[in-house]
């Protein structure tokens, strides 16, 4: 069993759960603004479009499950007196970065399950766009981890009130 109160595992357990979080908001952004308000493309367009509805609502069911996941173990960590709030922000910008990243290379160019946008010109815009900004989203939870490490206590359980 490991200690939650040793920095290192409270870091990775505050990390960890809000990366969860961080892919469940960001998967969430992409499916209300680019797949509902928009109406760019669907999860999956090789098919119908009522499979492409169909694809939507299980990437929905799957964002839903990351964030009550990643909310449930965030609240079990504060109350073991394990959550580090830079690890939190670090993990959320990782996993929203990581997502963006993955749909971007992944789900666009090597499954070719959708693209960003049909029938324009140039996708490439677009699609360094679409990476540009999850790499962004990385490296800002790159800058907030390393800021982080600085600062590795954890609150001692005798505190917990």
């Amino acid at each position: 069993m490991h200690d939650d109160n040793q920095p290192e595992n409270a870091a990775r357990r505050s990390l960890w759960s809000a990366a969860l979080i961080g892919v469940g908001i960001m998967a969430a952004v992409d499916e209300i603004i680019f797949h509902q308000l928009l109406g760019w493309h669907h999860f999956y367009d090789g098919s119908t479009p009522v499979i492409g509805l169909m694809s939507d609502g299980f990437l929905h069911a799957a964002e839903l499950i990351a964030l009550v996941a990643g909310f449930f173990l965030l609240l079990d960590a504060r109350r073991h007196r394990a959550l580090m709030s830079s690890y939190v922000w670090a993990g959320f910008f990782f996993g929203a970065g990581a997502f963006q990243v993955f749909d971007g290379i992944i789900d666009h160019k090597v499954l070719r399950l959708h693209q960003i946008r049909y029938e324009v010109e140039n996708l490439l815009i677009y699609d360094l766009a679409w990476n540009a900004v999850g790499l962004l989203l990385i490296l800002i939870g790159w800058m907030i981890f390393r800021r982080g490490k600085n600062n590795t206590h954890v609150p001692n359980r005798a505190t917990r009130s």
